[in-house]
């Protein structure tokens, strides 16, 4: 993940989106597919600078669930619209709490496995890489390998739900 800080993009009018770091427009799927890569992205209004981000960012998730089933069921949508923001704000903070809580439990995870394998002779002390395996042993390692992965893989594609 990058860790400088947000890429800036410019709205026009027309509803063009201007990379400023790359001096070029972009596309809503470039947005998300930078997103996806752990990018943060900030939209700003070219004339006003209002922060257009939380609208961008929302487009994005619309436009991706088209023709696809929606994510968020549509009672739940009506409810957060009737609710208004106070509704809007207990949601939004449950759902950061919810992905932190995803992510701390991935990492506590992780090193679980790590220390487990280091003790299963899986892997070095210093965690470098597996050791070579005999037969069972081989094919455990790549099972909990691929099993990890997996998991890796949906809880990154939660996040970019999410707008982690």
């Amino acid at each position: 993940m990058a860790s400088d800080g947000p890429i800036l993009i410019k709205r026009y009018a027309n509803r063009k989106l201007y990379d400023q770091g790359r001096s070029r427009y972009v596309t809503l799927e470039e947005l998300e597919e930078l997103i996806r890569q752990g990018r943060q992205i900030r939209v700003v209004d070219a004339v006003s600078g209002e922060d257009l981000t939380s609208q961008t960012l929302a487009q994005i998730i619309l436009d991706t669930a088209r023709g696809r089933r929606t994510a968020l069921p549509v009672a739940f949508l009506h409810q957060l619209i009737q609710h208004g923001t106070a509704w809007q704000d207990f949601v939004q903070e449950s759902l950061q709490a919810s992905l932190a809580g995803i992510v701390a439990s991935q990492r506590e995870t992780e090193r679980a496995l790590r220390d487990w394998g280091a003790r299963a002779g899986w892997w070095t002390s210093d965690h470098e890489g597996p050791r070579p395996a005999s037969g069972a042993e081989a094919s455990d390692a790549a099972g909990l390998r691929a099993e990890v992965a997996a998991l890796k893989e949906k809880l990154r594609e939660l996040e970019s739900r999410l707008g982690g």
